[in-house]
């Protein structure tokens, strides 16, 4: 498995860089409407379940955050560009309060008024569950497969640390080869995703579809596959 990392290993981003695509408006990632995956499986990840807390890392102006406030859920997502999380609220209509956060110097968390989201602008490995406590949902489009290659351990024992006993994460990651592009959004093998989270969590692919498009045709790659897991705490 070593080798088939190795090409994107040392790949390494600084979160200015992402700053930069959104005040730049590179943003190819960022999806205008639900996620198709999301839409799919939310049923299994809400297990009947009603007024679900969800984590979004990296949550950049996702709509999916809407949608999910809309059904009455509750969203707490972390994400260093102010631009995006600024966005997020005019794009939908919503208004909103900004506050500092005593637990993190620097950071400012936006609280909407009519939804119940709170969108942490700051680094993401400096939120913790000591700011909002555990989640009984995650979605993971785009956050995996974008941090730094070398950060996955600590990117999982965070994740780990703010998955209530109960929570469902939905976890979305790609497929391609590696030698033809170098990333992001990064190479996550199943493999990994088993050596991340299996000593704690249950994994289960619930889906996996060919995404290739002629956007990632253009970055060189011949195929690319995204699956999707269902990761749940062990026990239960």
């Amino acid at each position: 498995m070593t080798s088939m990392l190795a090409p994107q290993a040392d790949r390494a981003m600084a979160l200015g860089e992402w700053e930069e695509r959104w005040q730049e408006g590179r943003i190819g990632f960022h999806q205008p409407h639900v996620h198709k995956m999301l839409e799919t499986n939310i049923d299994k990840v809400l297990a009947g379940r009603t007024g679900v807390r969800f984590f979004f890392p990296l949550c950049g102006k996702a709509v999916d955050m809407k949608w999910l406030a809309d059904m009455g859920h509750s969203v707490v997502g972390v994400e260093i560009s102010e631009k995006a999380v600024k966005e997020f609220f005019e794009e939908n209509n919503m208004t909103y309060s900004v506050e500092s956060v005593p637990a993190i110097p620097g950071a400012k968390v936006y609280k909407g008024s009519e939804k119940n989201i709170s969108l942490y602008q700051c680094d993401l490995y400096n939120f913790s569950s000591s700011i909002e406590g555990q989640f009984g949902g995650i979605w993971d489009r785009g956050s995996l497969v974008a941090i730094n290659p070398g950060d996955r351990e600590k990117y999982a024992a965070l994740i780990t640390s703010l998955m209530a006993k109960d929570c469902r994460y939905l976890l979305d990651t790609l497929l391609y080869n590696p030698e033809l592009y170098k990333g992001p959004p990064f190479f996550v093998p199943d493999e990994q995703v088993h050596s991340l989270f299996g000593s704690s969590c249950d994994i289960e692919l619930l889906q996996s579809e060919d995404a290739l498009t002629e956007r990632q045709r253009g970055w060189g790659l011949d195929y690319l596959t995204e699956n999707v897991h269902l990761i749940t705490p062990k026990g239960i």
